[in-house]
Protein backbone atom coordinates (compact mmCIF):
# COMPACT_ATOMS: atom_id res chain seq x y z
CA UNK A 1 0.00 0.00 0.00
CA UNK A 2 1.22 3.57 -0.58
CA UNK A 3 2.53 5.31 2.46
CA UNK A 4 -0.09 7.76 3.05
CA UNK A 5 0.75 11.38 5.36
CA UNK A 6 -1.26 12.54 7.35
CA UNK A 7 -0.71 16.40 9.61
CA UNK A 8 -0.84 15.55 12.87
CA UNK A 9 -1.61 18.10 15.54
CA UNK A 10 -0.28 17.60 19.09
CA UNK A 11 -2.28 18.93 22.00
CA UNK A 12 0.00 21.20 24.61
CA UNK A 13 0.82 18.98 27.28
CA UNK A 14 4.18 17.78 28.91
CA UNK A 15 5.63 15.95 27.90
CA UNK A 16 4.65 15.63 24.18
CA UNK A 17 4.18 11.96 23.81
CA UNK A 18 6.67 10.05 21.72
CA UNK A 19 4.77 9.57 19.19
CA UNK A 20 4.81 13.05 18.26
CA UNK A 21 8.42 13.46 18.88
CA UNK A 22 10.64 10.63 17.14
CA UNK A 23 11.49 10.17 13.39
CA UNK A 24 10.29 13.40 12.29
CA UNK A 25 11.94 15.76 10.44
CA UNK A 26 11.17 18.45 12.96
CA UNK A 27 11.48 16.16 15.47
CA UNK A 28 14.36 19.05 17.20
CA UNK A 29 12.02 21.79 17.36
CA UNK A 30 12.22 22.87 20.98
CA UNK A 31 9.30 22.18 22.65
CA UNK A 32 9.25 25.94 24.23
CA UNK A 33 8.97 28.22 20.98
CA UNK A 34 5.85 27.37 19.98
CA UNK A 35 2.41 26.25 22.04
CA UNK A 36 1.91 24.02 19.56
CA UNK A 37 3.75 21.64 17.46
CA UNK A 38 2.58 20.76 13.81
CA UNK A 39 4.33 17.24 12.99
CA UNK A 40 4.05 14.90 9.82
CA UNK A 41 4.19 10.88 10.26
CA UNK A 42 3.06 7.85 7.81
CA UNK A 43 0.11 6.16 9.57
CA UNK A 44 0.50 3.51 7.09
CA UNK A 45 3.00 2.45 8.95
CA UNK A 46 1.91 0.78 12.24
CA UNK A 47 4.70 0.86 14.23
CA UNK A 48 4.33 4.97 14.95
CA UNK A 49 0.54 4.83 14.82
CA UNK A 50 0.07 5.52 18.02
CA UNK A 51 2.58 5.36 21.41
CA UNK A 52 1.09 3.65 24.42
CA UNK A 53 4.27 4.10 26.15
CA UNK A 54 3.59 6.02 28.92
CA UNK A 55 0.52 4.06 29.89
CA UNK A 56 2.49 1.45 29.28
CA UNK A 57 4.86 2.82 32.17
CA UNK A 58 2.04 3.57 34.06
CA UNK A 59 0.41 -0.02 34.59
CA UNK A 60 3.97 -1.48 34.96
CA UNK A 61 4.68 0.94 38.13
CA UNK A 62 0.78 0.66 40.03
CA UNK A 63 -0.94 -2.98 38.34
CA UNK A 64 0.74 -5.95 40.80
CA UNK A 65 0.24 -9.66 39.23
CA UNK A 66 -1.27 -11.75 42.08
CA UNK A 67 -1.83 -15.65 42.18
CA UNK A 68 -3.34 -15.30 38.12
CA UNK A 69 -4.74 -11.88 39.16
CA UNK A 70 -4.21 -8.36 39.51
CA UNK A 71 -4.41 -5.73 42.10
CA UNK A 72 -4.10 -1.83 41.09
CA UNK A 73 -2.25 0.97 43.16
CA UNK A 74 -5.04 3.48 43.00
CA UNK A 75 -2.82 5.69 45.61
CA UNK A 76 0.08 4.87 42.94
CA UNK A 77 -1.67 6.24 39.92
CA UNK A 78 -3.77 9.11 41.94
CA UNK A 79 0.24 10.24 42.05
CA UNK A 80 0.74 10.03 39.03
CA UNK A 81 -2.24 11.62 37.41
CA UNK A 82 -0.99 14.21 35.02
CA UNK A 83 0.67 11.48 33.21
CA UNK A 84 -2.58 9.59 33.39
CA UNK A 85 -4.38 12.38 32.23
CA UNK A 86 -2.10 13.78 29.86
CA UNK A 87 -2.36 10.25 28.15
CA UNK A 88 -5.88 10.73 27.63
CA UNK A 89 -5.74 13.84 26.40
CA UNK A 90 -2.99 12.42 23.94
CA UNK A 91 -5.57 9.89 22.65
CA UNK A 92 -7.91 12.70 21.30
CA UNK A 93 -5.82 13.99 19.27
CA UNK A 94 -5.69 10.98 16.64
CA UNK A 95 -8.82 11.66 14.92
CA UNK A 96 -11.19 9.32 12.91
CA UNK A 97 -9.85 9.62 9.88
CA UNK A 98 -6.53 8.53 10.66
CA UNK A 99 -7.78 5.63 13.39
CA UNK A 100 -9.74 3.91 10.51
CA UNK A 101 -6.29 3.93 8.50
CA UNK A 102 -4.97 1.58 11.15
CA UNK A 103 -4.83 -2.10 11.04
CA UNK A 104 -7.78 -3.93 12.94
CA UNK A 105 -5.25 -4.66 15.59
CA UNK A 106 -3.64 -1.52 15.98
CA UNK A 107 -7.37 0.30 16.27
CA UNK A 108 -8.39 -2.16 19.05
CA UNK A 109 -5.85 -1.83 21.23
CA UNK A 110 -6.09 2.20 21.52
CA UNK A 111 -9.62 1.28 22.75
CA UNK A 112 -9.19 -1.39 25.20
CA UNK A 113 -6.27 1.07 26.33
CA UNK A 114 -8.83 4.34 26.42
CA UNK A 115 -11.38 1.97 28.12
CA UNK A 116 -8.74 1.08 30.59
CA UNK A 117 -6.99 4.34 30.94
CA UNK A 118 -10.63 5.87 31.36
CA UNK A 119 -11.62 3.09 34.33
CA UNK A 120 -8.75 4.24 36.57
CA UNK A 121 -9.06 7.99 36.21
CA UNK A 122 -13.10 7.57 36.99
CA UNK A 123 -11.78 5.51 39.63
CA UNK A 124 -9.75 8.54 41.20
CA UNK A 125 -12.58 10.65 40.74
CA UNK A 126 -14.11 9.46 44.26
CA UNK A 127 -10.90 7.02 45.50
CA UNK A 128 -10.06 6.66 48.51
CA UNK A 129 -14.12 7.31 49.31
CA UNK A 130 -15.09 4.40 47.42
CA UNK A 131 -15.43 0.48 47.49
CA UNK A 132 -16.68 -0.20 44.80
CA UNK A 133 -16.79 1.12 40.97
CA UNK A 134 -20.88 0.93 41.23
CA UNK A 135 -20.69 3.73 43.94
CA UNK A 136 -20.09 6.40 41.62
CA UNK A 137 -23.31 7.51 39.83
CA UNK A 138 -23.51 5.88 36.32
CA UNK A 139 -20.04 4.97 35.63
CA UNK A 140 -20.43 3.40 32.69
CA UNK A 141 -22.56 6.24 31.76
CA UNK A 142 -21.01 9.05 32.07
CA UNK A 143 -19.67 10.79 28.95
CA UNK A 144 -15.98 12.12 29.85
CA UNK A 145 -13.24 10.43 27.71
CA UNK A 146 -12.35 12.40 24.28
CA UNK A 147 -12.10 10.62 21.25
CA UNK A 148 -12.33 11.84 17.69
CA UNK A 149 -13.56 15.33 18.15
CA UNK A 150 -16.47 13.84 20.80
CA UNK A 151 -17.43 12.68 24.55
CA UNK A 152 -17.92 9.19 24.94
CA UNK A 153 -18.78 6.69 27.77
CA UNK A 154 -17.00 3.49 28.85
CA UNK A 155 -20.37 1.52 27.86
CA UNK A 156 -19.90 3.74 24.11
CA UNK A 157 -16.28 2.55 23.84
CA UNK A 158 -16.79 -1.10 24.64
CA UNK A 159 -20.33 -1.65 23.80
CA UNK A 160 -20.59 0.59 19.86
CA UNK A 161 -17.03 1.04 19.01
CA UNK A 162 -15.85 -2.12 20.02
CA UNK A 163 -18.36 -4.90 20.37
CA UNK A 164 -21.14 -3.13 18.07
CA UNK A 165 -18.79 -1.98 15.48
CA UNK A 166 -18.99 -4.87 13.53
CA UNK A 167 -15.39 -4.67 12.67
CA UNK A 168 -13.88 -7.15 14.83
CA UNK A 169 -15.74 -10.13 16.28
CA UNK A 170 -13.10 -10.44 18.83
CA UNK A 171 -14.67 -11.99 22.03
CA UNK A 172 -11.18 -12.09 24.12
CA UNK A 173 -11.95 -7.98 24.45
CA UNK A 174 -13.94 -9.33 27.77
CA UNK A 175 -10.68 -10.63 29.12
CA UNK A 176 -8.72 -7.10 28.60
CA UNK A 177 -11.06 -4.49 29.30
CA UNK A 178 -11.51 -3.67 32.43
CA UNK A 179 -14.47 -2.86 34.96
CA UNK A 180 -11.69 -2.36 38.65
CA UNK A 181 -13.38 -5.19 40.23
CA UNK A 182 -12.21 -8.10 42.06
CA UNK A 183 -14.48 -10.37 39.84
CA UNK A 184 -13.58 -8.80 36.48
CA UNK A 185 -10.57 -10.45 34.54
CA UNK A 186 -7.30 -8.68 35.82
CA UNK A 187 -5.97 -5.75 34.78
CA UNK A 188 -2.86 -6.15 32.39
CA UNK A 189 0.48 -4.69 33.80
CA UNK A 190 0.73 -3.45 30.18
CA UNK A 191 -0.42 -1.48 27.71
CA UNK A 192 -2.24 -3.62 25.01
CA UNK A 193 -0.07 -3.02 21.21
CA UNK A 194 -1.11 -3.69 18.00
CA UNK A 195 2.08 -5.58 17.23
CA UNK A 196 1.51 -7.66 20.13
CA UNK A 197 -2.35 -7.94 20.22
CA UNK A 198 -3.36 -11.48 19.65
CA UNK A 199 -0.93 -12.70 21.98
CA UNK A 200 -1.90 -10.33 25.07
CA UNK A 201 -5.41 -11.51 24.89
CA UNK A 202 -4.83 -15.01 24.56
CA UNK A 203 -2.17 -14.35 27.32
CA UNK A 204 -5.31 -12.63 29.05
CA UNK A 205 -7.91 -15.56 28.11
CA UNK A 206 -5.66 -18.28 29.64
CA UNK A 207 -4.89 -16.49 32.87
CA UNK A 208 -8.40 -15.48 33.68
CA UNK A 209 -10.02 -19.36 32.63
CA UNK A 210 -7.45 -20.53 34.86
CA UNK A 211 -8.41 -18.66 38.13
CA UNK A 212 -10.65 -21.51 39.90
CA UNK A 213 -11.99 -19.05 41.73
CA UNK A 214 -14.12 -17.79 39.57
CA UNK A 215 -13.83 -20.87 36.37
CA UNK A 216 -13.77 -24.76 37.49
CA UNK A 217 -15.59 -28.00 36.62
CA UNK A 218 -16.88 -29.44 40.27
CA UNK A 219 -17.85 -33.06 38.59
CA UNK A 220 -20.91 -32.29 37.59
CA UNK A 221 -21.24 -28.53 35.76
CA UNK A 222 -18.40 -26.17 34.49
CA UNK A 223 -18.68 -23.30 36.65
CA UNK A 224 -17.69 -19.81 34.99
CA UNK A 225 -17.94 -16.22 35.21
CA UNK A 226 -21.13 -14.56 34.90
CA UNK A 227 -19.26 -12.35 31.73
CA UNK A 228 -20.25 -15.93 29.90
CA UNK A 229 -23.79 -15.39 30.77
CA UNK A 230 -23.91 -11.30 30.19
CA UNK A 231 -22.13 -11.59 26.80
CA UNK A 232 -22.39 -15.32 25.81
CA UNK A 233 -23.28 -14.13 22.38
CA UNK A 234 -20.03 -12.62 21.77
CA UNK A 235 -18.44 -15.76 21.99
CA UNK A 236 -20.77 -17.52 19.56
CA UNK A 237 -20.02 -15.85 16.59
CA UNK A 238 -17.24 -17.77 14.75
CA UNK A 239 -14.26 -16.89 16.79
CA UNK A 240 -11.88 -19.78 16.34
CA UNK A 241 -14.49 -22.11 15.18
CA UNK A 242 -16.67 -21.77 18.02
CA UNK A 243 -20.00 -21.49 17.27
CA UNK A 244 -21.76 -21.99 20.58
CA UNK A 245 -20.71 -21.22 24.87
CA UNK A 246 -19.50 -24.50 25.33
CA UNK A 247 -17.21 -24.98 21.86
CA UNK A 248 -15.67 -21.39 23.09
CA UNK A 249 -14.82 -22.74 26.42
CA UNK A 250 -13.45 -26.35 24.99
CA UNK A 251 -10.90 -24.11 22.59
CA UNK A 252 -9.24 -23.43 26.30
CA UNK A 253 -9.68 -27.28 28.31
CA UNK A 254 -6.01 -26.80 29.06
CA UNK A 255 -6.82 -23.34 31.39
CA UNK A 256 -10.24 -24.79 32.63
CA UNK A 257 -8.07 -28.48 33.67
CA UNK A 258 -10.92 -30.38 31.24
CA UNK A 259 -9.60 -33.83 29.64
CA UNK A 260 -10.78 -34.73 26.27
CA UNK A 261 -13.85 -37.12 27.90
CA UNK A 262 -14.72 -33.79 29.96
CA UNK A 263 -14.48 -31.57 26.80
CA UNK A 264 -16.85 -34.47 24.41
CA UNK A 265 -19.10 -33.98 27.23
CA UNK A 266 -19.27 -30.03 27.45
CA UNK A 267 -19.82 -29.62 23.68
CA UNK A 268 -22.50 -32.31 23.49
CA UNK A 269 -24.71 -30.78 26.74
CA UNK A 270 -24.12 -33.60 29.25
CA UNK A 271 -22.19 -30.75 31.18
CA UNK A 272 -23.80 -27.64 32.19
CA UNK A 273 -22.55 -24.44 32.41
CA UNK A 274 -23.35 -22.22 35.17
CA UNK A 275 -22.12 -18.79 36.46
CA UNK A 276 -20.02 -18.02 39.86
CA UNK A 277 -20.85 -15.36 41.95
CA UNK A 278 -19.34 -11.82 40.75
CA UNK A 279 -17.22 -9.50 43.29
CA UNK A 280 -18.07 -5.80 42.50
CA UNK A 281 -15.15 -4.96 45.29
CA UNK A 282 -12.54 -2.99 44.09
CA UNK A 283 -9.61 -4.41 42.59
CA UNK A 284 -7.19 -2.13 44.62
CA UNK A 285 -4.04 -3.42 46.89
Amino acid sequence: MKASIALFTALLVTPIPSHASENRENASLERSKAPVEVLFYNVADPAIAFDHSAFDQLLQNHVKPISGSSAVDYEGFKRDRTILRNYLQSLSTVSQEMFDSWSNEYQLAFLINAYNAGTIELILTRYPNLKSIRQISSPWGKKFVSLFGKKFSLDNIEHDMIRGSGRYNEPRIHFAVNCASIGCPPLLNAAYKGETLDAQLEASTKLFLSDKSRNFYDGKRLNVSKIFSWYRKDFEQGWGGANSLAEFLSLYRESLSLNDDQVRALVSGDIKIKSTSYDWDLNSI
